[in-house]
């Protein structure tokens, strides 16, 4: 049964859509019915209406606001509304915009008056975070909760550079210096405003401002905490031992505090400039995974993961010599280092040189740091490699192309000096920029020479990488193809066919089987002497030339004696 009040809210609730629905165009089916039933009851009087307004005007605006959201969300439904902090939708009650085109002057006022009824109208909106961050990702910080910024002006951090615990400091503390120093750079522009009025010239001398400044940071740094020499190494050793590497040394009374707030500001900028970086995309948090390196005049994506010092890998990009393969953090400091690094190829003995390729054997006990960061880098694009520091036991070639500059890294392999089973090649690598241009065969190629040098049957450490193994087989498959072709005899020998070419009889037999030319008839072994094959290898090897290998000729080098 319906009273008095609620036919009156009705026609209140109609008049309304009656006159939304001119801007509204689309509206409901319940909208359409309220509309008609307002045509039939247009005669009450305007001072019954009056006596409930406040009750009709909440309760008919609430359920116009309500419907008028669902057109406007059944409309917009491809778009995801944007997340807070939690990961939570924003509520409906707090986050709705008031000022949306699509809602009347009295929905407003309704929906205001709803909100101090129920005691939420001065509710804050939820503060809505930043779309890149990435809430799974924490500050590596023992005991940080990833909240605040070192620079003060971000909500949350996720690495070391912006941890605020790590500098041992709080993010209340961080906000305060952040203040203090907006307002230097403030107090610093009107300044230098006030000086450009004055007449510029070439030789213009100092103001009288400048001078007291002057005068004021000379004092400054005069004045140092006279503390105890004794109890402030006895603080900074309690320190280190309690918390190690996870936190910033303390630095107070090692320098004046002028100079130790120019380095916190320096400090806050480059942090600032890494946090700008990571927003672009540029750098990487959290992942400790290398993407891109700076090589030479190379930019390289990297394809796997290497265990760089933790503080390197965490940037997401690295700058490296490509002479002494020393890694930096930024293009200024590979600039610097460029300047007055004296390498122009690698350490050791170059053993071959012919044309613009000189290969280099480097001793992994006499240049250690050469081979270390060597095997790091190498570990950039190889997934089955865990040799990074202990590299003394090893010998390492390293290819290089030759210009005016200097010799450039091509490829390298490592072998160990004394190996039980005869492996010839431990790691073999040829950089992305030098790819699919034949120096793989070559690094092959040259590892099989030093083999027939030491008389030795080699072959290749397991297991091999994808394109390690792609590579090994079509070498085995020409160095067959190029004997057969050369032989003339009738009967042929597996061992014969190892002894010449110094490859282990099983990678021959593996690579007769795959071409289909192993057979085995009346209790024999038969090698089938495909011509097809031959043939396609002789129109190959006319194309490539002999740019791209080894001339045995070019070889400087005796087998190592001892370790």
């Amino acid at each position: 049964m319906i009273d008095s009040v609620s036919v009156e809210e009705l026609e209140w609730s109609a008049e309304t859509q009656l006159n939304t629905s001119g801007r509204n165009a689309g509206s409901s089916s319940e909208g359409t019915e309220d509309s008609d039933f307002s045509a039939e009851h247009t005669d009450s009087s305007e001072s019954d209406i009056h006596t409930v307004r406040s009750t009709r005007l909440t309760r008919s605006s609430l359920r116009l606001s309500r419907n008028s959201q669902g057109i406007k969300q059944s409309a917009d439904h491809d778009e995801s509304p944007p997340r807070t902090p939690t990961g939570n939708a924003p509520s409906s009650e707090s986050d709705i915009d008031m000022s949306s085109p699509n809602v009347s002057h009295d929905e407003s006022l309704a929906k205001e008056l709803s909100l101090k009824e129920s005691g939420l109208a001065h509710r804050p909106k939820r503060r809505r975070f930043h779309e890149s961050y990435n809430f799974n990702m924490k500050c590596p910080t023992p005991g940080c909760n990833s909240l605040g910024h070192l620079t003060g002006k971000h909500e949350r951090h996720f690495s070391i550079s912006g941890c605020p615990l790590y500098h041992n400091l709080s993010a209340d503390e961080c906000k305060v210096k952040a203040s203090s120093r907006d307002k230097h750079v403030e107090e610093r522009t009107l300044s230098q405003r006030q000086d450009e009025n004055r007449h510029s010239a070439r030789q213009q001398a100092q103001t009288e401002r400048q001078l007291r400044y002057k005068e004021k940071v000379t004092e400054m740094r005069r004045k140092r905490n006279s503390a105890p020499f004794k109890e402030q190494k006895d603080k900074y050793t309690e320190h280190k031992q309690t918390h190690g590497s996870s936190h910033e040394p303390l630095l107070e009374n090692i320098t004046s505090d002028y100079d130790l707030e120019l380095f916190r500001k320096a400090q806050a900028c480059a942090t600032d400039d890494l946090e700008k970086l990571r927003l672009q995309g540029q750098v990487t948090e959290g992942g400790n995974m290398i993407k891109t390196i700076v090589f030479g005049r190379y930019e390289l994506d990297t394809w796997y993961h290497s265990p760089y010092p933790e503080e390197y890998a965490r940037l997401g990009r690295l700058y490296m010599c490509e002479f002494c393969l020393k890694y930096m953090k930024s293009q200024t400091i590979l600039r610097r280092h460029m300047a007055k690094c004296v390498w122009k190829h690698p350490p050791g003995d170059e053993i071959y040189r012919k044309g613009a390729i000189s290969v280099f054997e480097v001793d992994g006990k006499k240049n250690k740091i050469y081979c270390q960061n060597l095997c790091l880098l190498a570990k950039l694009f190889l997934d089955h490699k865990t040799l990074y520091y202990d590299v003394e036991p090893f010998l390492f070639y390293v290819m290089t192309e030759v210009d005016n500059t200097g010799c450039h890294l091509v490829g390298y392999f490592s072998k160990e000096k004394n190996s039980f089973l005869n492996y010839n090649v431990s790691c073999i690598l040829t950089m992305p920029q030098y790819m699919r241009q034949g120096y793989g065969k070559m690094l092959i190629d040259f590892s099989y020479l030093l083999s027939k040098v030491e008389e030795k049957v080699g072959s290749p450490e397991r297991p091999l990488s994808d394109l390690g193994l792609i590579s090994y087989r079509s070498y085995w498959k020409e160095v067959l193809l190029r004997y057969l072709n050369n032989f003339q005899g009738k009967e042929i020998s597996i061992k014969e066919i190892s002894q010449e070419t110094a490859v282990n009889p099983v990678d021959i037999v593996s690579t007769l089987q795959s071409l289909q030319m192993l057979k085995y008839w009346k209790g024999k072994h038969l090698i089938l002497k495909r011509q097809d094959l031959i043939d396609d290898w002789k129109t190959k090897e006319a194309k490539r030339g002999s740019n791209k290998t080894i001339d045995p000729t070019a070889l400087k080098w005796s087998p190592p004696k001892g370790t």
